[in-house]
């Protein structure tokens, strides 16, 4: 893989994990940009994506709890259930056709998207515990891994319908994406999917950009990022089913 690529490759994950860092669902839109931007194939596009947020998630993790913003024993119980099915999810991808792993991805596209327009008030909830939060933890994981968007973007839509603070919400999911991201790592290890030099281009560029991300989404209005982000995941969404649209008629797409 080129030089130039690789930097293109880094400044997308820049973005997105701006976009991450900052409301924990940005994440769904690296392997799209991957994928239909610069060529790679989604299986390896996946691989790269979850091997990011091993940093990504630590990067947020650490700043959320600097804040007191992540409930950590909330956070054990997701970790019994994610992990092992992000490991599953990462095999399971081997074997998915492309065709329904981007369906899948244009579907959490388009549900991230629309959950990001809802209009919600503050909730002075508390987030679920036990074998709830575990059960929870099972779908994410495996949704995430066989994706490659993280899981935030399942977890989040789940925890804000449970009435979980937006605050907690966003920490929470930024604590769970590390161990998902790693036991999804492992499996892509395993089937010989995950690429060192793009693993390393979309780390570095996910790191640069959660940290900020992090950073912002303590000390400024959220209403406009959450607007553009919203934006954005609708067009993105769309435009996956209108690719996977014409593919289908036979007419050659983007």
């Amino acid at each position: 893989m080129s030089h130039p690529i690789l930097i293109t490759i880094g400044g997308f994950s820049v973005f997105v994990g701006f976009l991450t860092g900052a409301t924990s669902i940005g994440g769904v839109l690296l392997v799209p940009l991957l994928v239909y931007v610069t060529g790679i194939d989604i299986r390896i596009a996946i691989a790269a994506a979850m091997f990011g947020y091993l940093f990504t998630g630590s990067i947020g993790a650490a700043i959320f709890a600097r804040h007191g913003s992540i409930e950590w024993r909330a956070v054990l119980w997701l970790c019994l259930g994610a992990m092992p099915f992000a490991f599953v999810g990462a095999i399971a991808s081997k074997i998915f056709p492309t065709n329904l792993l981007e369906v899948a991805i244009a579907g959490l596209i388009l549900f991230a998207g629309w959950q990001s327009i809802r209009q919600r008030e503050e909730i002075a909830g508390v987030a679920p515990q036990g074998t709830m939060l575990a059960g929870i933890g099972t779908g994410v994981g495996f949704v995430s891994a066989v994706t490659g968007t993280g899981g935030p973007v399942t977890l989040v839509p789940i925890l804000l319908w449970l009435e979980v603070p937006v605050i907690t919400t966003i920490g929470l999911s930024q604590a769970i994406m590390m161990p998902i991201a790693a036991a999804a790592t492992f499996g892509n290890v395993l089937i010989g999917t995950w690429d060192f030099a793009l693993g390393a281009a979309v780390a570095i560029g996910l790191s640069i950009g959660t940290f900020a991300g992090a950073k912002f989404a303590h000390v400024i209005s959220m209403q406009r990022l959450k607007q553009f982000l919203a934006g954005t995941l609708v067009i993105v969404g769309v435009l996956i089913i209108a690719r996977l649209g014409l593919r289908a008629a036979g007419i050659e797409t983007f």
